[in-house]
């Protein structure tokens, strides 16, 4: 990805491998475990160590649509209208008054807006208000002998199972007026297998919905019938979710989905529906990354080419009696409706995730938010730069100064700081250190179980306190009350920066960002600064020249070989 430098660490990750090794190294640096002796040193670090505040905007930026907006003027139905006012959502945030018309609309939706701006109600509105137009709940029901329509479902592919489950609970958390939640929605993910009731939404990863469609059994066509009832797919995290490992996932499933709308497109010109039953393999034989690679099949002239050549379980080859519908002219009756929600999209460049939605979906409404890339102005910020010898006591200090700062919420209980870092190494390392003056926290990090990991979660949610974590949690979780992020290391890409500062000034609140940098990181912090006082996207500082980035890189391994001669 073009965003991501390779900026050097600070020295955590080189304390973290040996234990004995870091308590050697906190002990003579730590001014909170020597009460007498200690107080000159932390006299000289406040004293002499430069901290720079940047003081959010005065008005704080808008967060809720204008007045005059409102659900219902958005199209939102009176039956959801009451459900969001029982769940204390009077009125729609800016972004959530931009795309929700589209979305109801059934067109083809990009949401790229700032985190904790409401993308997520963004789409669940309207996906649940359709299956309130169409089909109220049974006791609305006018007459009890009409025979209703076959169910279809909306699909919501999210990257990890933390985010399905967090769905999955927003969602149900828009209650009816009987209290209880109006539709069926279902999660696909960790041990939960494929649902007994068909839901009216279903959430997944991209891995846990393949291995479940390619369990369904061949013979009863359960694949197919699948993939026709899907009327409309949300890509959540788009950016995630169309780079790296995911992406022939996900390409996978686009391809799956666009063939199964030019089947029923064809179906329904045609007079001879016995001649469209899908082939099982020739279904799931699909040139995974044509579209990535810029080989699009739909690009090539002609309704239809020859029959391919498929081989069968027994390595023998056979031609296939259904007509390839993957080369097909563009234009076609559309059936499916897809929606990719992102709070970063890069889009220089055909690989990154905006360039390959841009090719992909040329007509979709692209709706970005007003702080896209950019500095959210509810922000504080703090900008601290340590060496190896202040790093600990800077740690401690922006840890500490958590509980003189307000972000607008008087209950003190559900004040929440976050501390990121770069390695799982460096996660345990300040979780030692908090431990160790007595500073209670709780780790977050990839390596963790599941179960520990939503444990962990659930107890920062619902008690408050400092979660210390890697980037795992810094995508999507929306956390409420979060007063304080700390980067006890400097993000190494414009993406991880983002995401960071973005759990904290969510849903119209303030908040406080401390950001601590060594001397290896300056050039890039103040790339940064600049692009926050201009108004300029993030993304910027981090992907400069050539030049720029070798100087990082540079400076990075000096402080690598500096710091190994500090610990020997």
């Amino acid at each position: 990805m073009n965003l991501i430098v390779r900026a050097p660490l600070l020295h955590l990750p080189y304390i973290a491998p040996s234990p004995r090794r870091f308590l050697l190294l906190l002990r003579p640096r730590c001014p909170y475990r020597y009460s007498a002796a200690a107080q000159p040193l932390v006299r000289a670090f406040s004293a002499g160590h430069a901290v720079a505040e940047e003081a959010p905007a005065p008005d704080g930026g808008p967060f809720f649509a204008e007045e005059g907006i409102s659900w219902k003027s958005l199209g939102v139905s009176d039956y959801l209208c009451r459900a969001l006012s029982n769940a204390s959502l009077h009125r729609p945030s800016q972004v959530q008054a931009s795309c929700i018309p589209h979305i109801l609309m059934g067109k083809d939706v990009i949401v790229a807006a700032e985190t904790g701006s409401g993308k997520t109600h963004g789409y669940l509105v309207p996906l649940i208000d359709r299956f309130y137009t169409k089909s109220p709940p049974c006791d609305e029901a006018n007459n009890a002998e009409d025979v209703p329509e076959k169910q279809k479902m909306s699909l919501v592919l999210c990257p990890n199972v933390m985010l399905c489950e967090q769905v999955v609970q927003m969602a149900n958390l828009l209650f009816s007026d009987s209290g209880e939640p109006p539709l069926r929605v279902a999660a696909v993910c960790g041990r939960q297998g494929w649902p007994v009731a068909q839901p009216h939404i279903l959430v997944s990863t991209p891995a846990a919905l393949l291995n479940c469609m390619y369990a369904f059994d061949p013979e009863k066509k359960r694949r197919s019938e699948f993939l026709r009832d899907v009327t409309c797919v949300v890509f959540d995290e788009a950016d995630m979710l169309l780079c790296g490992s995911f992406q022939n996932q996900i390409i996978h499933l686009i391809n799956m989905f666009r063939f199964d709308e030019k089947q029923l497109s064809r179906m329904e010109s045609s007079a001879g529906p016995s001649s469209l039953q899908v082939n099982e393999e020739t279904e799931t034989n699909f040139g995974v990354e044509d579209d990535i690679n810029g080989i699009n099949y739909e690009e090539v002239e002609g309704d239809e080419v020859e029959p391919e050549d498929i081989r069968n379980e027994h390595g023998i080859v056979e031609t296939s009696s259904v007509k390839d519908w993957r080369r097909v002219r563009k234009v076609y009756t559309r059936s499916k409706q897809y929606i990719f929600i992102a709070a970063t999209l890069p889009v220089s460049g055909k690989k990154t995730a905006g360039g390959v939605l841009k090719r992909m979906f040329p007509d979709a409404i692209w709706v970005s938010g007003n702080y896209l890339h950019c500095y959210n102005p509810r922000l504080k910020q703090r900008w601290v730069e340590v060496t190896a010898d202040t790093q600990v006591d800077a740690l401690l200090d922006a840890v500490k100064s958590t509980s003189n700062y307000s972000h607008g919420d008087n209950d003190a209980a559900a004040n929440r700081t976050m501390v990121f870092t770069n390695t799982v190494d460096s996660v345990e390392s300040v979780a030692k250190i908090l431990q160790r003056v007595g500073i209670a926290c709780i780790p977050y990090h990839s390596e963790s179980s599941l179960d520990e990991r939503m444990g962990n979660l659930t107890e920062f949610r619902e008690k408050g306190g400092i979660l210390v974590c890697t980037d795992a949690a810094a995508r999507g979780l929306d956390i409420p009350n979060v007063a304080h992020v700390i980067q006890a290391e400097f993000a190494t890409s414009a993406v991880d920066f983002l995401h960071r500062i973005g759990r904290t000034a969510r849903a119209g609140k303030s908040g406080m960002i401390t950001s601590l940098y060594t001397q290896s990181n300056r050039d890039l912090v103040s790339a940064v600064r600049a692009a926050g006082r201009t108004g300029q996207p993030v993304e910027k500082a981090f992907s400069r020249k050539r030049s720029f980035r070798n100087k990082l890189k540079k400076k990075g391994r000096n402080a690598a070989v500096g710091t190994e001669s500090i610990l020997a």
